[in-house]
């Protein structure tokens, strides 16, 4: 559960900045991610879901590898903030 109230804290902070940035949408995703792979733990046969997993993940991935080719600075910081392995296409 460290990891939500700490997610909560970077929502209160990324909500005053901008919402549309990339890292707030890469944050965004993150976060139904792993709500998303909380609940598939408990109903594995929940196909939906697994489809809308997917989804995001794809966004997300696609979200990633435009931050890292414009900002990699930003890139970097983002991923060590959210605690996400770096793509290994990279």
């Amino acid at each position: 559960m460290v990891k939500n109230s700490f997610i909560s804290v970077m929502v209160q902070k990324k909500k005053e900045e901008n919402c549309g940035s990339v890292e707030f949408q890469v944050f965004c995703f993150t976060n139904k991610i792993r709500r998303l792979t909380s609940h598939l733990e408990l109903h594995r046969k929940d196909y939906l879901s697994q489809r809308g997993l997917r989804k995001i993940l794809e966004k997300r991935q696609r979200l990633l590898a435009y931050l890292s080719k414009k900002n990699r600075v930003r890139y970097k910081e983002l991923i060590s903030k959210l605690n996400i392995r770096e793509s290994k296409n990279r």
